[in-house]
C-alpha cells in the first residue's frame, strides 16, 4: 500500500516495539528528579501567598459540597511553618457547613499549604499545624454563591 515492502514493514514494527524502550533509556539517568509543577525550594523561604483570600474562595466554591450557607466562618493570617520537612506558608480556617437536612456542622479546622506563593492543598486535620492560630471573621466565605 505504501511501497515499504516486506522488510520496511518489519523495521516499523521494530521500531514502534523498541521506541518505549529508547525513551525510557534517555529518561533514566543518576540524577533522579521527581516531576513538579513547582521548584522544591525545600528548606529555603518561600513567597508570601499575596493572594490567599481570593484563591481561597474559589478553592472552597469546589472543595465544599454546597459552598451556601457557611456559618461561623473564621481564617488565620498565613504564617510560615514546617510540613513534611519543608518550609511552607499555612492558613488555618475554621467554618461550619449546612448539612443536607438544613442542619449544621459544628465548625471545623482546616489548614490550607501554599507552595510558591500558590495554594497547594488543603489538610483536613491540621493538629499541631494551627494550633496558637489568631483567627478573625473571614465574612466572604459566609457569602459564597454556587
Amino acid at each position: 500500500m505504501f511501497g515499504f515492502g516486506a522488510l520496511g514493514k518489519y523495521r516499523i514494527r521494530a521500531a514502534i516495539v523498541l521506541l518505549p524502550v529508547v525513551l525510557a533509556g534517555c529518561a533514566a539517568s543518576d540524577d533522579v528528579k521527581s516531576i513538579t509543577f513547582t521548584e522544591d525550594r525545600g528548606v529555603s523561604n518561600q513567597p508570601f501567598p499575596g493572594n490567599y483570600r481570593a484563591e481561597i474562595l474559589a478553592f472552597m466554591k469546589t472543595y465544599l459540597n454546597n459552598p451556601l450557607g457557611v456559618r461561623e466562618a473564621a481564617m488565620a493570617e498565613p504564617v510560615q511553618r514546617t510540613v513534611g520537612g519543608r518550609l511552607r506558608y499555612i492558613s488555618c480556617l475554621r467554618f461550619g457547613t449546612r448539612e443536607a437536612d438544613g442542619s449544621y456542622r459544628e465548625p471545623r479546622e482546616r489548614a490550607v499549604l501554599y507552595v510558591d506563593g500558590r495554594l497547594d492543598r488543603v489538610i483536613e486535620n491540621p493538629t499541631d499545624l494551627c494550633a496558637g492560630a489568631t483567627y478573625a471573621a473571614f465574612p466572604e466565605l459566609e457569602k459564597m454563591t454556587r
